[in-house]
């Protein structure tokens, strides 16, 4: 039996990041981190594209937890500990200087996932933080106020552990045994698969735009905007994945088939439309309506969507009727479009569920059931948008916890 004093469960970065903390915090302690597999940090390694996208450039507490679907209330104490600026002073504390990107996602200056994964791997190097690598965890026990844990090769008792695994099916399982309530998981971030005429030869094409999903008697129960992007197979951009991600547990039930309603326009009325087309009717009237795009919408999503309402090449603006106005204007403005499925957005593969957050203290991200049992990151029933919240949260909470675990 190998003992320790603490012991964190799954080497990513929700892990690594508490283990450094808790040693720099505990320089006598003895810390092990247990990872299933043969590497660590694999999700840092693919995340933002291979350049990690390390957080995002919000200060605010309040308006950095409206990110977080799940875990909006409970995060918002952590922040005011932890968050955005103290992520960018801790990196570059040990050398790392972060840049912020146009949409407010900030990843290392080296553009390079690796450089934050050698930073975790040195630091854990320099503070004697054993990384043990193919080590399952098959059973967590109390013994006589003690932690044990069987993995496949080993037995380890530690007086605190920190369950820092992520989604882990088997290991919510393992938490459920000892009494903790666990939320099944959805995905939480995707796009929507959708076989269209009207966007189907788009893919690339970008614009602004706002996003409803639409229930039985065309009930909206989800709305969103900002960037969409038409792709191959659907729909993705901002406006797409804040829905996925807002909208998982609701759409789970149906299987990924569902209605939503575009407005190309965002936020531009149905009437204003009218009143807009009505007046280049009258100053445009010879003008060719396919090749006369309006509203700054890109050109080749103009002629497929105006295509859609039955205007042939020849016609111009002044031969529309009425009629045609307003079938234009709704289909600039509420183009509905068949939802059949869904895809992982690139390889973040995020999803909502895991330990309720009831039963966490969220001043030490300590079990309110289990003295000395810990967890971080998305092991409990925290996700976010896309953007660096994520990890915003593992940062927090892995830090939150260190300094708890050297105060017990």
């Amino acid at each position: 039996m190998r003992t320790a004093d603490i012991v964190i469960i799954g080497g990513g970065a929700a892990g690594f990041f508490t283990a450094i903390n808790a040693a720099e915090n505990n320089p006598d302690a003895v810390i092990l981190i247990l990872e299933r597999g043969k590497e660590v940090l694999t999700k840092v390694k693919i995340s933002g594209g291979g350049r990690c996208n390390v957080t995002h450039a919000e200060f605010i507490p309040k308006e950095l937890s409206k990110n977080y679907p799940r875990g909006e209330k409970e995060l918002l104490g952590p922040f005011h500990t932890f968050m955005t600026g103290d992520t960018i002073a801790w990196f570059e504390a040990r050398g790392i200087a972060l840049k912020i990107e146009e949409d407010g996602r900030m990843f290392p200056e080296s553009d390079t996932s690796q450089t934050i994964i050698d930073c975790f791997i040195s630091e854990t190097e320099r503070l004697g933080i054993d990384v043990l690598r193919n080590q399952a965890v098959k059973t967590i026990t109390k013994r006589q106020e003690k932690w044990q844990l069987e993995t496949t090769t080993e037995i380890f008792e530690a007086e605190k552990i920190v369950v820092a695994t992520g989604s882990n099916p088997k290991i919510w399982k393992l938490l459920a045994s000892l009494g903790h309530t666990v939320t099944a998981a959805v995905p939480s971030l995707f796009t929507f698969n959708i076989k269209d005429s009207r966007i189907s030869e788009l893919p690339g094409v970008a614009t602004e735009a706002s996003v409803k999903v639409l229930g039985t008697n065309k009930k909206v129960l989800l709305e969103s905007e900002g960037p969409l992007l038409i792709t191959h197979w659907g729909m993705s951009g901002p406006a797409i994945l804040k829905l996925s991600a807002w909208g998982a547990r609701l759409l789970a039930p149906t299987k990924y088939h569902f209605t939503i309603q575009v407005n190309w326009l965002r936020d531009v009325s149905e009437e204003e439309v009218i009143i807009s087309l009505k007046s280049v009717r009258i100053q445009s009237g010879k003008k060719h309506v396919l090749k006369n795009p309006q509203f700054d919408l890109p050109k080749r999503l103009w002629y497929q969507l105006i295509r859609a309402v039955g205007v042939s090449e020849n016609d111009t603006w002044a031969a529309l009727t009425r009629t045609h106005l307003e079938n234009i204007a709704q289909q600039l403005v509420a183009s509905p479009f068949e939802v059949t499925g869904k895809s992982t957005f690139k390889e973040e593969f995020v999803t909502a569920g895991g330990v309720e957050l009831k039963e966490v203290n969220f001043k030490t991200f300590e079990s309110k059931l289990q003295p000395n049992l810990f967890f971080a990151g998305e092991v409990l029933n925290i996700d976010a948008i896309t953007g660096g919240f994520n990890f915003q949260n593992a940062w927090t909470g892995g830090f939150i916890v260190a300094s708890a675990l050297s105060k017990n």
